[in-house]
């Protein structure tokens, strides 16, 4: 009895106020909830969930099982239909791509823009206290890691109000769960996303002024526990081979995910008693942003050997580093000399261990280390490029890594995820906003900047050329074939959307691109 009320003590520490949150969809709808997903009645897995009921789901849930038994002709999809609000997909303007693309991103911005989220009944939305941009599609909701680049769009538009609006909600997000969860769905809250908030509040710094260190410190310093399991223990921290510390993704959950249930469900039974923690790693791809890439694979190919909570990821080490510098920051403005100089040592011991673990003199790049063959990944990927971008980089170990990018990673488009094509999205052909503007940055770190202007003209021309033959700008590019779509991924590709609009806009204004 001792250990079962432990237990849920923990998981109310996990996910902080959840108790005061609606039962996710799987709990509310059960057999129906299974039905649904499993029969593709909806043909997106994430629809369903997005869903809101007309009336009481126990209700609804016994009225299904009562009328499924009864009847020889019974369709779940009329059933659905009569008994919930399907998400609207579809923006509220309309959009024509007639115009210069800056000015349409410009009126995208309205067409992404969501007010105040508010507690629905039975509904998987989470609450925000302030208006959104969302990237756009099926995304319906605020997204992690997307904000970031989407904002640096919205600092071009001028958008300042809506960018502090962002970072309020995030600090919400922070205080009523622990942490920022993939997306403000309560099915998302088992896990976060590249923690990117330290970054948001440095742009927010630029914009306001230095005031802003102070206002978000709480929030800094909460995301930096939930990470760091001081606040509950969440197993995203690793003890590297020398006793060093270092960070993986780690979702809490081991079920497959609602808004992907029939893609994990067929994936865990080809894995079978292979791996018992197969929809842990499924999800925690899903925590990394990078779902899915041959990074998380153990055979680099197929997705039934994922092994991502045995990869301790470069990028995520990089951006916890930033977090770390950040919070020192904060504590050196309010003069507390102590816990400056402790943050300051945090990152360092960071930096030493990165610096060990993730260089690799025999691929002259940067990659991840796989704790359960104590060996560096044999997979390059841009994530690679996040130790120039912050800094961490010799001058001679950026030199090498530069190289490797021409030799490998540069393509007419722009930069693939990973030269490895494997039919995830995250590989090759494909290449994604983020990742370009984090390569690109650091390349003009270590004073590349003809290499560093060529990745961001080629990118610029595929995205603005894209617009021009489609009208739309997209969740991914195919930067191998120019004429091609990106494929690849769980669902068709996204257009709207928010990171690409941030970007791009953000290129080209550095590059002297005309609006």
């Amino acid at each position: 009895m001792i250990r079962r009320f432990i237990f849920i003590l923990f998981i109310g520490l996990q996910f902080g106020n959840v108790h005061a949150q609606t039962k996710t969809p799987d709990q509310l709808y059960g057999q129906l909830f299974i039905d649904v997903q499993m029969q593709n009645v909806l043909k997106d897995g994430k629809t369903f969930v997005d869903c809101i009921p007309k009336r009481d789901p126990a209700k609804i849930l016994e009225d299904y099982m009562k009328l499924k038994n009864a009847k020889d002709k019974f369709s779940t999809l009329d059933f659905v239909k009569a008994n919930f609000i399907l998400p609207d997909t579809n923006t509220t303007i309309v959009i024509t791509g007639n115009k210069p693309v800056a000015a349409h991103i410009n009126q995208l911005w309205e067409a992404l823009r969501r007010k105040p989220a508010n507690k629905i009944a039975n509904s998987s939305l989470l609450d925000l206290p302030a208006p959104y941009i969302v990237p756009g599609g099926r995304f319906r909701e605020i997204y992690y890691w997307d904000s970031y680049f989407t904002m640096l769009g919205l600092q071009v538009s001028g958008e300042n109000e809506t960018i502090e609006n962002m970072v309020k909600n995030f600090a919400y997000l922070i205080k009523q769960n622990g942490h920022i969860p993939n997306g403000n769905r309560n099915y998302y809250l088992s896990r976060s996303q590249p923690p990117y908030f330290s970054l948001m509040v440095e742009l927010l710094a630029q914009i306001k002024g230095d005031q802003v260190y102070s206002t978000y410190l709480p929030a800094l310093e909460k995301e930096y526990a939930y990470w760091m399991d001081q606040s509950a223990p969440t197993k995203h921290v690793v003890i590297m081979p020398d006793g060093s510390k270092l960070n993986r993704y780690y979702d809490q959950l081991n079920t497959p995910r609602q808004e992907s249930y029939k893609e994990d469900v067929l994936i865990g039974r080809q894995a079978g008693s292979k791996n018992p923690e197969i929809y842990r790693d499924i999800r925690s791809a899903a925590e990394s942003g990078w779902d899915f890439s041959s990074r998380w694979l153990a055979d680099g190919m197929h997705l039934n050997t994922i092994e991502t909570t045995q990869i301790v990821p470069v990028d995520l080490n990089c951006l916890l580093y930033n977090l770390e510098l950040t919070i020192q920051k904060c504590y050196a403005l309010k003069h507390n000399t102590e816990k400056q100089k402790y943050f300051e040592s945090l990152a360092l011991k960071r930096k030493i261990s990165m610096l060990k673990y993730f260089w690799s003199p025999q691929q002259s790049w940067f990659t991840d280390y796989n704790i359960k063959t104590k060996k560096q990944s044999p997979v390059l990927s841009l994530a690679g490029m996040y130790p120039l971008y912050f800094k961490l980089a010799s001058l001679k170990q950026a030199n090498l890594v530069k190289n490797v990018l021409q030799q490998k990673f540069l393509k007419p488009g722009g930069l693939v995820s990973t030269p490895l094509n494997t039919h995830q999205q995250w590989d090759a052909p494909n290449g994604w906003a983020p990742l370009q503007w984090m390569a690109i940055n650091g390349l003009g770190n270590y004073g590349f900047h003809e290499l560093e202007k060529h990745v961001a003209v080629r990118w610029i021309n595929l995205n603005t050329n894209v617009y021009k033959r489609t009208g739309k700008l997209m969740e991914k590019y195919n930067v191998v074939d120019l004429d091609l779509k990106a494929g690849g991924g769980e669902y068709a590709s996204q257009d709207g959307f928010g990171w690409t609009n941030g970007v791009l806009l953000s290129l080209m204004k550095k590059y002297g691109y005309a609006k």
